[in-house]
């Protein structure tokens, strides 16, 4: 079921992926076809479906479509399922007491957290398949994703609000100093990057941060090595987007970063 729900909330995704980088409505104006402009009926959308059914091409132009559309929903139908094991297996939740007719009466946490965790994984999937198309980090994306995360520990987790700001405010400021730095005339970093350092410490802390930037550099380094040596960097223009990177450091360090903490140490 969860993984249905991923499905469906990664067509939604993909609208975002696509509009929030060229400052479109996400509301506004039904689905069309990129090529003809034909809007899409209801039973042209559904997830994963509709693409394998269409043959992965448009109904009234016969144009293949992206093959980013199947690639978000079927990502954030299993991260989500990801997500949800995480928290099950991670947090011990309890009922504060019994009410009415002897129905517990569950914890913030347990109303809240499954729900913060989704809204994460939806967000970071956004980060990183904007910033593969268009290179950009869309605010509208990373601005609430902070305002959730502080409200998140402020009424969840009080004692981590402090050194997970500490984090943050150190995190963003270490990648400000990288993006003064430039590249044969590019820099190093872009202002995207550091807004989403400071969301990447805010939700890690100390020390999952280590694990996160850990992992982004190391991924960011392999993959650029490959690229160079099948001479294939132009694919993403002048520069390799570094958001996707972080994203992936961000996503290891949530889900997998004592065990990763364990082997680097």
């Amino acid at each position: 079921m969860i993984f249905i729900i991923g499905l469906f909330i990664g067509s939604f995704l993909n609208v975002l992926v696509d509009r929030l980088p060229q400052e479109e409505s996400i509301v506004k104006g039904r689905s069309h076809c990129e090529k003809c402009k034909k809007e899409l009926a209801w039973y042209d959308m559904i997830p994963l479906f509709s693409f394998v059914f269409l043959g992965g091409k448009c109904r009234y132009c016969h144009v293949r479509l992206s093959p980013y559309y199947p690639i978000i929903e079927l990502t954030t139908g299993l991260l989500f399922v990801v997500a949800i094991f995480f928290v099950l297996n991670n947090f011990q939740f309890f009922p504060l007491h019994q009410g009415f007719a002897g129905q517990a009466i569950f914890s913030f946490q347990f109303l809240v957290t499954p729900f913060y965790y989704l809204f994460i994984a939806s967000s970071l999937i956004v980060v990183f398949f904007a910033d593969i198309k268009y290179g950009i980090i869309p605010d509208k994306i990373i601005l609430p994703a902070i305002i959730i995360s502080f409200l998140y520990l402020m009424f969840n987790m009080k004692h981590l609000i402090l050194p997970h700001l500490f984090c943050a405010l150190v995190t963003a400021l270490f990648f400000f100093f990288l993006s003064l730095i430039k590249i044969r005339g590019h820099q190093a970093m872009g202002i995207g990057d550091v807004k989403f350092a400071f969301l990447m410490g805010l939700i890690l802390g100390f020390p999952s941060i280590i694990v996160g930037l850990y992992v982004a550099f190391l991924t960011g380094a392999i993959v650029g090595c490959i690229l160079i040596i099948w001479k294939r960097k132009k694919m993403f223009g002048a520069t390799i987007p570094f958001g996707p990177f972080l994203v992936l450091g961000t996503f290891s360090a949530i889900f997998w970063g004592e065990i990763i903490l364990q082997s680097i140490i």
